[in-house]
Parts: C-alpha cells; structure tokens; sequence
C-alpha cells in the first residue's frame, strides 16, 4: 500500500500544490538597487530549526494559512469551529485558484448569503473598506482615482453566513469616460452589479468638502433605477473632521431626513447651520423618487459612520452584513477570498504603487508584463514583471535616484504579497523603454 500512497501523495500535490513548509521563526527584508534598468527587492526568510515532520502530504495550512479551504478539501483536522475565524490566503498558482472557485461550496446545514455592492464615487474608499472587511490587502488602494479599473469579487464566511462583496469602480458619468478615455468597464460594471444585488452600500467621503453634502447624480441614478434593492448609508473617513456636529448635517442632507421610515431631528440639524428641507424633502411619499434635483436618498435603512483607513468601526459593519444574509446556498467555497486570479492582484498592487508613488499622468501611461511567474528552489514565489513606458523621461522618474524608488516599489509589494499569499516572494521590476 505505500507505493500507491506515494503515487496519491504525489497526485495530489501536483493538483494542489501544496508541499511540506518548516516554520517560520521570522523575517527581514533586503532591498538590493541593482542595475538600473532591472531593480530588484528580496525577501530573506529566517526559518526555525525545527523541521516538519507528518503525513507525506503536509496540511496547506503551513503555506495557506489555518482553516485553509484546501485542508478541509484534503480532509485535514479543523480548528475549533468556536474560535474567531480565521482569512484564507489567495494560492499562487492560477488553476489552484480557479478549482476552488468552481469546487463545491462546504456548506453547513442552514447557509445564508448576502450579494452586496459597494458604490460611490470615485476615491471615497470602497477598495479600503473591501479590504478592511475581507482581513486582507487584496483589492488595490491610492489616492489617485481610478484605481480599481473593473468589477471584483471579495467573499466574507462565517459561520453559515456568506458575504459576496462586489467592489466596482468609482461610478463616473459618460462624459468623464470619453473626455479622459477611461475603460468602458468604468461605466458600464456598477450598472451591472446592481442586477444581482442583495444589499447597496453607498460610500460618501465625508473628508471631501465638495462633494460630501450630496449624492452624486451618478450614484442617484443607479439607486432609483434600483430602488427595489435594500440600501445603507456609509460615511467614510470621519476621523479626518474636526467638527463631529458635521456629520449631522451630512446625514440630514444626504437621507433627506429620512432613515428607515423615520424622519430624523431635523430642528437640531437646522441649528447646526443645515437648511431645513422642504416638507416635500422630508416626506418621501410626497417627494418622487425621479426627482432630479434630488440631492439625497431617503429610503436607506442604515447608516453607518466609520473610518475605513484606521478599520475603525468596521466591524460593526461587518456583523451588521452577516446578519443581513438570506436563506439560500453559498456560491463559493470558504476558502475562496476573492475571484481574481494571484496575477492580477499582484499587477494590481504593483499599479497601486505606481499611483501611489508617481507624479500625474505618468502611472496611467505605464504598461505591466509579467514574464517570469515561477516556484523558486527554496519554496518562494519568484516574479519578475517588466515596466513598459513610454518616454525615457518616465522611466528616470520610476527608476529614481540611484534606482532607490523602483526599489521601494518591489519591496512593498512584495510584503503585500506575502500577506495574501503567505509565503515568501522574491519580486523583479525592469523598466523598460516601450518601443
């Protein structure tokens, strides 16, 4: 029987591609500048002196994390059920990642799931909170907008319930989509989250005093479109305000004065310096829901004040969510974080430093190509991407003095990496000139 064992093992851990891992005592990072043209960061990992011993096949938790969505496929021994639960790791390898995304729900016996888009306009903190919600760094974050260029998919499980979150890009009119020759996947995927949605979560940055004190037209549009669809209410980033008794004001204009039926203190809102709405404002049985100087939507049935960078008061969001999921079958298994593919997050997170990190229009003229995406000899994942730009202007700028900056970039992402993947990383950026 052990021959056959042997061949099983092997079978399986060319399917899966888990293998045994010793712990980890700790790490350091090194950044080496290198050429100019091919900067690179390295992580060094300083392993324990105790070595794995166990079946032939190890339980992917060493690589994956506890409660990993392969152990419980492979049929390793869970954790205590009770305890608090624990964030899959996304797999390196792409078809790992695409068979579990098509691999049977591990449903319990009574599973609830909740579909929920996140909208907003641009920059008001859907990635920030996407990540925050989900307890990994998986969706891409800057201050320049347009950093989520197409619809991705997070998935939150706990207990029975299962929590889709649909985090789109900011929603846009169509004449910012043609005037800055923005992708079409910018206007058209909000529009198409909203079809399968169970719950809206609107986002408003309260930090942004031009456009905190309404509602976008965009984002108006989609919620009376869509008024069937249940709503919350956001208010994002309210560690940046000074003045608490904004928040007031912010919420009797952006509700109207309306919140689950209930008409708020408009009196106290009033003498905070916030015009009394009209008695058509105030009373939505009174006021039509196409009304297009609407600057608010008073049909949310929740609002929601927290600060999404510092996760302050994100989890009270988070169980609110939970809570909200319907009787009905998971559409993925537990182990499933998200939908995109470990490439694309990891071109992702490179493009969020490129925002990040770059001056103005430079990041968006910057092309990504991954060519070396392998298992290095000691169990690390091994990626080297190329920078295509399009001016030697350009590529001065991201290399930086004495490649410092291109250098910088490599290390964060792979730390970033490191987090999703939870393993080690040894990431390559050239930049190079696009001919």
């Amino acid at each position: 029987m052990a021959a056959p064992r042997r061949r099983c093992a092997g079978l399986v851990r060319s399917l899966f591609g888990a293998w045994q891992l010793g712990p980890q005592a700790g790490r350091k990072w090194v950044a080496s500048p290198g050429s100019l043209l091919g900067n690179q960061a390295r992580c060094v990992s300083c392993v324990g002196g105790a070595i794995s011993s166990g079946p032939l096949l190890a339980a992917a938790s060493g690589r994956y994390g506890q409660d990993s969505a392969l152990d419980r496929i492979l049929g390793f021994p869970q954790p205590d059920s009770l305890l608090a639960p624990s964030v899959p790791a996304v797999s390196v390898h792409r078809d790992e990642q695409n068979l579990l995304l098509v691999h049977t729900p591990d449903m319990p016996e009574n599973p609830r799931v909740l579909r929920v888009v996140l909208l907003g306009t641009p920059n008001a903190g859907k990635s920030t909170l996407s990540n925050q919600l989900l307890g990994r760094k998986v969706f891409p974050v800057s201050k320049k907008v347009h950093t989520t260029r197409c619809q991705a998919l997070g998935v939150i499980t706990e207990k029975e319930a299962q929590v889709i979150l649909l985090d789109t890009p900011g929603i846009i009119s169509p004449v910012k989509q043609k005037r800055h020759h923005l992708e079409l996947s910018l206007l058209e995927d909000p529009w198409k989250s909203m079809e399968s949605a169970d719950l809206v979560v609107v986002l408003v940055d309260v930090s942004d005093k031009w456009t905190r004190s309404q509602l976008s037209p965009q984002v108006l549009q989609c919620l009376t479109r869509f008024s069937q669809v249940p709503s919350i209410l956001v208010l994002n980033k309210v560690d940046c305000l000074k003045q608490k008794s904004v928040l007031l004001e912010l919420t009797a204009a952006l509700t109207e004065g309306v919140v689950n039926g209930k008409k708020l203190n408009i009196k106290q809102a009033t003498h905070l310096g916030t015009p009394c709405p009209s008695p058509a404002t105030r009373d939505p049985n009174t006021h039509s829901v196409r009304n297009p100087q609407r600057i608010g939507w008073p049909y949310f049935q929740e609002i929601f004040m927290l600060s999404a960078l510092n996760n302050k008061d994100v989890n009270t969001l988070k169980q609110y969510l939970l809570a909200q999921a319907k009787p009905g079958p998971w559409e993925f298994h537990s182990g499933v974080l998200t939908s995109q593919t470990p490439e694309e997050i990891c071109t992702n997170k490179i493009r969020e430093k490129l925002l990040e990190y770059l001056p103005e229009e430079v990041p968006y003229s910057v092309q990504q190509k991954t060519v070396i995406w392998e298992e290095g000899p000691n169990g690390e994942l091994v990626i080297q991407q190329n920078l295509l730009v399009p001016k030697e202007s350009h590529m001065r700028i991201l290399i930086g003095q004495k490649g410092l900056l291109i250098s910088q970039i490599a290390q964060e992402v792979g730390r970033d990496l490191m987090d999703i993947f939870l393993c080690d990383v040894n990431i390559r950026l050239s930049v190079k000139l696009l001919k």
